[in-house]
């Protein structure tokens, strides 16, 4: 009898591993960068509401520009509170959040008017780095549990080089989609071109002849 009992008992699993490889520490690193990149998109649409804001529509602009502005605070220092410690702020709330931004940024395409047509751009550039977030946590998520480490992880074990690699790339991502993001904004449009600071003024002025 007790020779059944012990034959039927499952074997221990084995021990959780002390580290991570490179992969999930990479993941962990584009989304605290895709974090940024949200962030400042989000400040840039900000800006262009308050803009609006003050040419026609008045609170309602201010009203957008303020909820845009504080979102994309919001996301700065998260990014910063998740790089740092690894773990998400708010926990599963905060990935419910970033569903409801998405779903803001698709509406405000969407619903757009001839005067906030111009930010279709920044915002579908603000969506996409969103849905990135939430893709990459996504697998982070997955991936604790199959590997039975917590989320906020541990030291990468992996190789340096591949994270570095890895960790390049995903800035090169994020960074080409952000530009244009910030270049379809109001802060975008009136940005001094590379080579123009205290250069000589732009063709067309009244000193032209």
């Amino acid at each position: 009898m007790s020779q059944r009992t012990a034959t039927s008992i499952p074997p221990l699993p084995a021990s959780p591993p002390e580290g991570e490889g490179s992969k999930p520490a990479a993941v962990r690193l584009f989304a605290g960068f895709a974090g940024f990149g949200a962030g400042t998109v989000n400040l840039a649409i900000s800006s262009s509401f308050f803009a609006l804001g003050a040419e026609g529509p008045g609170a309602v602009g201010y009203a957008a520009g303020g909820l845009a502005g504080l979102w994309g605070a919001g996301l700065l220092a998260a990014s910063v509170v998740f790089l740092a410690r690894g773990s998400v702020p708010g926990g599963r709330a905060a990935g419910w959040t970033l569903v409801a931004a998405a779903g803001v940024h698709v509406a405000a395409i969407l619903l757009s008017t001839p005067g906030t047509s111009g930010l279709n751009l920044s915002q579908a550039a603000a969506l996409l780095l969103t849905l990135m977030i939430i893709a990459a946590l996504a697998w982070l998520r997955r991936t604790s549990v199959q590997l039975r480490v917590p989320l906020a992880g541990a030291v990468p074990t992996g190789k340096p080089g591949r994270l570095l690699l890895a960790a390049f790339a995903g800035a090169v991502v994020v960074a080409g989609i952000t530009t244009p993001g910030l270049a379809a904004s109001t802060a975008g449009q009136f940005a001094v071109p590379h080579g123009e600071h205290g250069g000589a003024p732009a063709t067309g002025g009244h000193h032209q002849r």
